[in-house]
């Protein structure tokens, strides 16, 4: 019952670093990735969509995306949404490519960045905090149905501790490299 429970939260966490790798993805640095746009929502027909599913998305060289719609009618649509964007990146478009042009990043942008993924690294620790919250009290709850014993409560407090410990040090792990591949030159 406990191994249950920390294999649920194991799981969690494992859920909680996988959404802050996608979500420092779409953090800018000095060089072309495209994850940087790919889940960009477009207006497309009336609905939004992710730009990956409407465009093949390239970086053929380290300071320059390409995307090539697969529908060229939904060309200014893209380019409306990365103008919207807060990526602060022009597209040009040549009416069947869009060529987003990455400049390097000021000192000052990079601070700004670096804060930016200060904050998404601590929504991360927060979200790990509660799934161990929210096992903790799961725990507490079999003790008090007389399921565990105050023992192998214990235990698995102790447990429980040393995974969010453990999934902490992976989100100051991932942040330390965002950091590091944004303050890169």
């Amino acid at each position: 019952m406990i191994k249950d429970a920390l294999a649920e939260a194991e799981e969690r966490m494992k859920g909680a670093i996988t959404a802050l790798n996608n979500d420092l993805a779409t953090i800018r640095t000095g060089r072309a990735s495209p994850a940087l746009v790919e889940r960009l929502e477009v207006e497309y027909y009336g609905t939004a969509a992710p730009l990956q599913q409407l465009a093949t998305i390239s970086a053929p060289e380290p300071r320059l995306l390409t995307i090539k719609p697969f529908d060229p009618a939904s060309l200014k649509n893209i380019e409306r949404a990365i103008l919207a964007s807060e990526l602060g990146l022009t597209p040009n478009n040549d009416g069947k490519l869009i060529r987003l042009v990455i400049p390097a990043l000021t000192e000052e942008r990079r601070k700004q960045l670096t804060k930016v993924v200060h904050h998404r690294l601590e929504e991360a620790r927060v979200a790990v905090r509660n799934i161990r919250r929210s096992v903790h009290d799961d725990l507490r709850e079999f003790e008090k149905e007389k399921l565990i014993s105050e023992d192998e409560l214990a235990r698995g407090e102790v447990d429980l501790q040393k995974l969010t410990d453990r999934f902490v040090e992976q989100v100051d792990e991932v942040g330390e490299r965002k950091e590091a591949e944004i303050l890169e030159i």
